[in-house]
């Protein structure tokens, strides 16, 4: 994607990204950004610590699968980036639906013990457990099990696994 947009830089070296930019590409306010350099290129771009333990977050994934007859993912931010069950084909890599994004946002942890209509990356029917991340008082992401029917057990699942993965996080 190019865009011919022009923004000078102030006395302190800053830039504004146009707000059409930012929502389109759905960065927010306090969000990191990595800055590249390629030949005489400045690249932004967005900065997710979660994108750097794919493969460790989907050993968790599985790892609580095992012990679980309901599907469990893990997400950053923006996207899906591990998932174990039956819906790892229809959610894996698919960028985060509204309601995930407002559970990010609110930081919320909670049980939903009967089915409810949810938009993980698609719309769903399902009951789910959901725990955030938060590593240095930021939400980087979440954890979540969702199926026909969860209770307590998931909820304290999805607290561990977060809880495990903000400490694994701190300390990179």
């Amino acid at each position: 994607m190019k865009t011919g947009v022009i923004r000078r830089i102030d006395e302190l070296g800053r830039i504004v990204i146009p707000k059409e930019i930012r929502k389109s590409l759905r960065i927010k306010e306090g969000e990191n950004l990595e800055i590249l350099v390629d030949n005489e290129n400045i690249i932004l771009k967005k900065y997710s610590l979660m994108k750097n333990f794919n493969e460790f977050a989907q050993n968790i994934t599985d790892s609580i699968k095992s012990f679980i007859d309901n599907s469990v993912l893990i997400c950053d931010r923006d996207s899906i980036i591990a998932v174990s069950g039956e819906l790892k084909k229809q959610l894996l890599n698919k960028k985060i639906g509204s309601d995930l994004e407002i559970k990010l946002n609110r930081r919320e942890e909670m049980l939903e013990k009967h089915k409810k209509s949810i938009q993980i990356s698609d719309e769903m029917e399902c009951c789910y457990a959901v725990s955030p991340i938060i590593v240095n008082s930021d939400v980087i992401g979440l954890v979540m099990i969702l199926g026909d029917e969860v209770d307590e057990i998931d909820l304290k699942l999805v607290q561990i696994a977060s809880k495990f993965l903000t400490n694994h996080l701190e300390e990179v």
